[in-house]
């Protein structure tokens, strides 16, 4: 299991100033990117703000990141408010930063932990909480959402997957020599 150091370091990131003007960057560049998304069906969309989501997951870390998750989705809300405020999305929003960093800080990214986190995300966040979310605020059942958030989820997994992979092979070594990164973490897998 993980070490107490594990977690006060991701915590004590909300008391650096430096990891702190990061993570507001990265909200910033969340609640933005919400804006660029296809819509696939009722309250079912295809949205890129994973990219960024599991960049700052690597950088702060699972407990840092429950903060992050909830404050993006609050101000996305307000920035960009859609119906009414639903505290289950925060909830989801929270969880997935929180698999990022627990599958990406602190440690060697490797493409089978993009692929557990990104499936960990894709699966119990967006499918199992998405629809629950989603049978709460709107007339379908469970099981409607669920199907198509299954889909969906599915079929995207393998492409966010790579996006993912090439992304880490992109900002890894930027994040080493701005000293984001904590460990020594080698680039996943090079595509030269």
């Amino acid at each position: 299991m993980l070490k107490k150091d594990f977690w006060t370091s991701s915590a004590s990131k909300l008391k650096e100033t430096k990891y702190l003007a990061v993570m507001a960057v990265f909200i910033a560049l969340k609640v933005m990117v919400t804006m660029i998304r296809i819509p696939v069906s009722e309250n079912l969309n295809i949205a890129v703000s994973f990219m960024f989501a599991a960049i700052e997951g690597a950088i702060i870390g699972p407990a840092a990141g429950l903060v992050s998750g909830a404050v993006t989705d609050i101000v996305g809300y307000i920035v960009f408010p859609s119906g009414a405020f639903f505290p289950g999305y925060t909830l989801s929003s929270m969880a997935g930063m929180f698999v990022y960093g627990l599958f990406l800080y602190r440690q060697k990214i490797t493409v089978l932990k993009i692929i557990a986190a990104k499936a960990v995300v894709n699966y119990c966040v967006n499918v199992l909480l998405g629809s629950l979310w989603s049978a709460m605020m709107f007339s379908k059942g469970y099981l409607f959402y669920a199907a198509n958030s299954l889909i969906k989820n599915s079929l995207m997994l393998p492409i966010e997957v790579i996006i993912l992979i090439a992304e880490f092979n992109f900002i890894l070594p930027l994040l080493k020599r701005r000293k984001l990164i904590e460990t020594d973490t080698p680039v996943p897998v090079p595509f030269r």
